[in-house]
């Protein structure tokens, strides 16, 4: 990243709230079949940004398509509502680095059979210096392959993610989202930007891991998560006025993550293609960076990212994808 300068407070877009390299490493069968039973999310794990900036993973669409070639001067970060200036600036040249985390229950087979088949374009739309993990889920999370640079290796993997793991009955999406996390916290240190993109039906019930407890984790981490839901996926219904729920169990809401992280949520009505498109996409975005500001330790500060006037008058309307805040961090 690049350092960057002070943009003055301009006129809003429109905003949607919305090197390190491995080598081929399959994670063992000993270490996938403890994995879940090592990690849980009642241990309440903590994760803490390693960078003294706050990372803003930034998409900017115009008409659908992701609009390329803004530099520094053209975005606008709020902090509180207040103008903050840019302490780094990337866009290409930073790596990327991925965890594709796949629901291999029955209901996903077939989409992710089709996802499968298109493996390798997909890791085509990735450069040399990326890396990829793959991990499948159900009721607990099992790694398939640790963050890797070599792309034919990943492509390999995710085209023998459908078949049967022993993950468990049941789909536990925040906790595995969870875990998953801290199973990245253990991996080296990456310099990049990082991004979990997640395949899920959006169905199940959690038990004490609301999406307050995921945002919290994958704020502290700076990961940004995207997701490919089944053709018939839905954010669940709010309740009834008037009515109570229990704290305890909480529906799933991957569509909440991505909006709050700044992610997308695609339809599977074509796996295939979707997934080859949400590879590019996660691609083609820009990495923002600001100082936190000090306050009390875990309060949390929205954010919001526009771009400058001259930018708008250029390009019109367009919709911005970015994080919506950040917890301060400890003094």
């Amino acid at each position: 990243m690049k350092p960057g300068p002070t943009p003055p407070a301009q006129t809003p877009a429109t905003h949607s709230a919305a090197a390190v390299t491995g080598t081929e490493r399959p994670v063992r069968p000993e270490q996938a079949e403890n994995w879940g039973n090592e990690q849980s999310a009642s241990q309440n794990p903590l994760f803490r940004s390693s960078s003294a900036l706050v990372r803003i993973d930034t998409q900017v669409l115009k008409g659908g398509q992701a609009v390329e070639g803004l530099k520094a001067e053209d975005f606008v970060v709020l902090d509180e509502g207040k103008p903050v200036p840019l302490e780094a600036f990337g866009r290409d040249s930073e790596p990327l680095q991925v965890a594709l985390l796949f629901d291999v229950s029955g209901s996903m087979n077939k989409v992710l059979v089709e996802m499968s088949a298109v493996a390798g374009r997909a890791m085509a739309a990735l450069k040399s210096e990326d890396q990829v993990g793959v991990l499948v889920f159900g009721r607990k999370v099992v790694p398939l392959l640790e963050f890797t640079s070599d792309l034919r290796a990943a492509a390999r993997m995710v085209q023998e993610a459908p078949l049967e793991r022993e993950v468990g009955a049941g789909t536990n999406l925040n906790g595995c989202v969870l875990d998953t996390l801290q199973w990245m916290a253990a991996q080296p240190e990456f310099p990049g930007r990082r991004v979990l993109v997640v395949l899920t039906d959006n169905h199940g019930i959690h038990y004490q891991t609301p999406d307050e407890k995921i945002l919290r984790a994958l704020a502290g981490m700076d990961v940004t998560l995207n997701a490919i839901v089944a053709p018939g996926a839905k954010p669940p219904k709010p309740l009834p006025k008037g009515a109570e729920a229990n704290p305890d169990f909480t529906q799933p809401n991957v569509f909440k993550l991505a909006e709050e992280t700044g992610g997308e949520v695609f339809r599977a009505d074509k796996a295939g293609a979707r997934f080859v498109e949400m590879m590019e996409r996660v691609r083609l975005r820009y990495d923002l960076a600001i100082r936190p500001q000090t306050g009390p330790e875990g309060a949390f500060r929205h954010l919001e990212v526009r771009l400058s006037e001259a930018a708008r008058g250029r390009l019109g309307k367009v919709e911005i994808n970015a994080r919506t805040g950040y917890y301060t961090p400890a003094p």
